[in-house]
């Protein structure tokens, strides 16, 4: 891995283009001088703004990669890039045409749904995808929860919890992990993709330029499957909160409802 100087950056930035391979390449360089993430961040906003129209939404691809396979190690890049996304967000949304704004929310929510943001920041950028109109917030009478509102189910079947678990479970169904076509396309993918060995039988640019497309195809391929494996997890975690709150609330019930049961038997004995 190269050492990490910014005129070392700002030459890779120049250089990156809107390919997976591309993005994922140089992710993993910057996640590996993480320590720099305050330099690496300055730089990254300087060189999107002078980036060429057709190259900025690929500096938010590369952010969004940054920040999400970096949490693992540490919350420099999720902290760092925080004061600058709204500008950014701004700055690309302001030069792109529909089709790209689409690819932007995409982006949005992506982190949305994973909470990579706090929710202030998050209306922030949707304020931004929504051409500066403030999201619409609910008055305070329209929300404010009456105790009588939600009162204690009676059964399994009548909790809020039931409609979400079995939302999740249906959903599950079709999960990353169970798809067979995915994953047969991954195990057929051409030898000359997964053995570096073969990279011998290139013998004209042409053969090598086949080549090249065939690696970016496959890297798409991988890191979509990936990114769904990924949420695939986030949500049977999630799935796991709920079941454990489930079943926490339906033991709570049950002995609040074995307490009733007792209580006629008792005055009977008393009297």
């Amino acid at each position: 891995m190269s050492a990490f100087s910014e005129v070392a950056l700002e030459k890779k930035l120049s250089e990156l283009s809107n390919s997976q391979q591309s993005v994922q390449t140089l992710s993993l360089w910057l996640i590996h001088h993480r320590k720099h993430s305050k330099t690496i961040v300055t730089v990254w906003i300087q060189e999107l703004k002078k980036a060429k129209v057709s190259r900025k939404l690929t500096f938010l691809y590369l952010a969004n990669d940054v920040i999400q396979n970096s949490k693992r190690k540490g919350p420099e890049f999720t902290k760092d890039f925080a004061p600058v996304i709204v500008d950014a967000f701004k700055h690309v949304a302001s030069a792109s045409d529909e089709g790209s704004k689409k690819h932007l929310e995409r982006v949005f929510s992506i982190w949305q749904e994973r909470a990579v943001y706090e929710n202030d920041l998050l209306d922030q950028l949707k304020e931004v995808l929504q051409g500066g109109k403030k999201p619409k917030k609910r008055p305070y009478e329209e929300i404010k929860v009456k105790e009588d509102d939600y009162p204690c189910p009676s059964s399994p079947a009548d909790s809020p919890q039931t409609v979400e678990i079995i939302k999740a479970l249906q959903e599950l169904e079709n999960a990353a992990s169970g798809d067979a076509a995915v994953r047969k396309r991954i195990s057929s993918l051409p030898l000359e993709v997964q053995d570096a060995s073969l990279l011998d039988r290139i013998t004209d640019k042409e053969s090598g330029e086949r080549l090249s497309r065939m690696v970016d195809d496959a890297c798409l391929l991988l890191a979509d499957y990936n990114g769904r494996l990924a949420a695939e997890i986030d949500d049977r975690k999630q799935l796991t909160r709920t079941l454990t709150d489930f079943l926490r609330t339906q033991k709570e019930i049950l002995t609040e409802k074995e307490q009733k049961l007792e209580q006629p038997s008792s005055q009977s004995t008393t009297s």
